[in-house]
């Protein structure tokens, strides 16, 4: 049973999915793991492998955090990347806006942004749009008849285009860790230099720090470790991914090695009581 973008299922899919054979082995994959299952694999119950190189010939991807107000600096330096003929995604969380109207949302921001680019040419993709829809403006943009695609996160995974080299996310602090390298991913998979812009209203201290996070590092799994430090672990023994668990484990950021230690001690444990 392979489970790929492990993040996106709750623990009860998965554990549907595990049920469907019959106590098959299990490949769980994802950019950045969850803490849930991050805190499963520094108590054993997972094994773990880490592929930490970029494929060949990808360019780097920088990341740089920004205020509200800077957004004319930022859409000044995407029309530049444009110019050069390269690609740009803008991301808001939301299709629509609310009665708030503190979110954006890919509706309106999307002839907002038709002004700012002209004379380059603006695509909209949310997840209501119907498929043949959703093709035909991916199939656009992939042919570079559209320079810019605003998006919600349905282009969190599978969208594969050398030529678009800038991320722009709007209202980031509404956005997961981990979901945000997984936008992020979506650029920087050529060979030319790629940014990844987070416009943000950081109101809290821990929104600053996972912000802060995402412009030190690209490292999925040491943002994972960063994602479960700020989220704790949740119930390794129930059904939340993320929280402080109802009883002490460990610090599972600040005590791995005494982790590893009692694991081995418990499996020498376990391993001579089948002997005797």
């Amino acid at each position: 049973m392979i489970i790929d973008e492990q993040h996106k299922f709750g623990v009860t899919q998965r554990e549907k999915l595990v049920r469907k054979g019959r106590y098959p082995h299990l490949l769980v994959m994802t950019a950045t793991p969850i803490p849930r299952t991050l805190g499963l694999t520094l108590y054993g119950d997972l094994d773990i492998s880490v592929m930490d190189q970029l494929p060949a010939g990808r360019g780097r991807v920088k990341t740089f955090v920004r205020a509200e107000d800077k957004l004319p600096k930022v859409f000044e330096f995407i029309r530049g990347k444009l110019k050069e003929g390269r690609q740009a995604y803008v991301v808001y969380p939301r299709v629509e806006e609310s009665d708030a109207g503190e979110i954006k949302a890919v509706t309106r921001e999307r002839a907002t942004l038709e002004k700012e680019f002209a004379p380059f040419q603006v695509g909209l993709l949310h997840g209501r749009l119907g498929p043949e829809e959703k093709e035909r403006v991916m199939a656009a943009f992939r042919e570079n008849r559209l320079q810019v695609l605003v998006a919600t996160s349905i282009i969190e995974v599978g969208v594969d285009l050398p030529n678009a080299t800038v991320m722009l996310i709007e209202n980031a602090e509404r956005f997961g860790l981990a979901q945000l390298h997984q936008l992020r991913g979506r650029v920087g998979r050529g060979a030319h230099e790629s940014y990844c812009v987070l416009v943000a209203d950081i109101k809290t201290v821990e929104a600053r720090q996972r912000l802060k996070v995402l412009e030190q590092t690209t490292d999925g799994f040491r943002i994972a470790e960063e994602d479960l430090k700020l989220r704790g672990p949740g119930e390794l023994l129930g059904q939340q991914q993320s929280g402080l668990p109802p009883f002490r484990f460990g610090e599972l950021s600040r005590d791995g090695a005494l982790i590893e230690r009692a694991r081995q001690l418990a499996k020498q444990i376990l391993d001579n009581a089948e002997k005797s």
